[in-house]
């Protein structure tokens, strides 16, 4: 890969990150009235992570799989962001503890059933942005897979 691809290939996936990025950070904003930076970053690596399930040429996972998947991808980043910022750092971000089925007050069962529900816009965007910016192929979706 010579340097101007790998360039633009940073460059998009930068695009994707902080658009991801804003969207969370925005959601927060609007659900709980404000949010941090953490989240920032949290969100944009979950966006990437979700639209890239869609990109690997072997990977052929249904709409619903993608859901699953995405919500997963969220809750997973959110712990890990939840360990740095606010174990680690003692920032108090935010905690679950008061939540059911909470791992350490940074994850809870409500929250990645609500990723679920919101893991089809990440889906759903990143293809438009790849598509009509990035000219990649037209996304396809298949509902279930047969042995799902």
């Amino acid at each position: 890969m010579n340097s101007h691809n790998l360039l633009k290939k940073i460059l998009r996936s930068l695009f994707i990150i902080c658009t991801g990025g804003m969207f969370y950070y925005n959601f927060e904003i609007f659900y709980r009235g404000y949010s941090h930076i953490s989240m920032f970053f949290c969100g944009g690596l979950s966006f990437y992570t979700i639209g890239s399930l869609n990109e690997h040429p072997r990977l052929h996972l249904s709409f619903f799989r993608q859901m699953l998947l995405g919500s997963f991808i969220i809750t997973g980043y959110e712990f890990i962001t939840g360990l740095i910022v606010n174990e680690h750092l003692h920032l108090h971000v935010w905690d679950y503890s008061d939540q059911p089925f909470n791992i350490k007050g940074q994850v809870c069962l409500p929250f990645s059933i609500l990723w679920f529900f919101l893991s089809p816009f990440c889906i759903v965007l990143d293809d438009i942005i790849r598509y009509a910016l990035f000219q990649r192929k037209r996304p396809h979706y298949k509902t279930l897979d047969k042995n799902s």
